[in-house]
Parts: structure tokens; C-alpha cells; sequence
């Protein structure tokens, strides 16, 4: 009797902890953003798959900057000088980034960039963080979309 009441709480200690803090889970405050940009949408999305892991989808909007390519260059910037490393983007004109250490990686591209690629279906965004696209894109604001997760390239 013993055993089985050990088993069963460590059962819901193990069930409590995949809730809760998750080491594979990511926050947007670990991603450097240029001066003068804001969050307008974040979205927390998670795969409870074999591998689970959660990934931190956001909409960063830099009024002060011309166009959303120039955003682009100020993120670009403010990730190289926080430490993080280029790489190549996974789809079409994504970029990507490796945090110091090569624990966190981080895909960015511009909103336009990023909901052309989710309406011809090359890359997948949750139905929220989609609206939040289309409703800056169609604004004329300049703006970006960043996904953060755990791992490297």
C-alpha cells in the first residue's frame, strides 16, 4: 500500500512540474528589440509531442522606423550587439539568430514577409498571431514577426 501511494504522488509531483515550469518553455523578455519597438501580440504556442517543446510567437511594431525593412536592420543590430549569431532563416526571407551560448534561437522577418509565406501555407503561425499580421500589415506600420524557442540551428 505504501508503494502504490508513493507511486501516485510522485505521479502528480512529475504531472504538476510538465505544467509548470517547463525548461523548454521561453519568455519574450530573453529577445533584444531595437529602441522604440513594442509587442502588440504575443503568443505563447507549445507541441506536447514526443519532443515538447514551446516557442513564443510575437508581433513588434517600431513606429519610429520608416519601413519594416528598416526595423528589420535595427533588430538585426540589436541582436549582434546582445551577442547573438546570424544564421539563415528556415523558409523564403526569414532570418535567424542563436543566442550566446546557443540555447535560444530566434527566426524574424517582416510581418508583410511573414503573412504572405502563412497565406500560401510555406510556414504555419497560430490563428491569432496571424490577425495580429494582417491587422499591422494592413495599417502601414512598420513591423515585424519573431518566433523564439529553445535550441540552435
Amino acid at each position: 500500500m505504501l508503494v502504490v501511494l508513493f507511486a501516485v504522488a510522485m505521479a502528480t509531483a512529475l504531472a504538476g512540474c510538465a505544467r509548470g515550469g517547463n525548461p523548454r518553455s521561453v519568455g519574450s523578455s530573453e529577445v533584444p528589440l531595437p529602441r522604440g519597438t513594442h509587442v502588440v501580440r504575443k503568443v505563447r504556442s507549445c507541441d506536447r509531442g514526443a519532443n515538447a517543446y514551446c516557442s513564443v510567437q510575437l508581433v513588434v511594431v517600431g513606429a519610429g522606423y520608416g519601413t519594416s525593412a528598416a526595423l528589420l536592420t535595427g533588430e538585426a543590430a540589436a541582436l549582434k550587439q546582445a551577442g547573438w549569431t546570424s544564421t539563415l532563416g528556415p523558409q523564403g526571407k526569414e532570418k535567424g539568430s542563436d543566442s550566446p551560448g546557443h540555447n535560444l534561437r530566434l527566426t524574424y522577418s517582416t510581418a508583410y514577409e511573414d503573412l504572405l509565406a502563412l497565406d500560401s501555407g510555406y510556414i504555419q503561425r497560430t490563428p491569432a498571431l496571424g490577425r495580429a499580421l494582417a491587422g499591422v500589415v494592413f495599417a502601414g506600420s512598420p513591423a515585424l514577426s519573431l518566433i523564439l524557442e529553445r535550441g540552435s540551428s
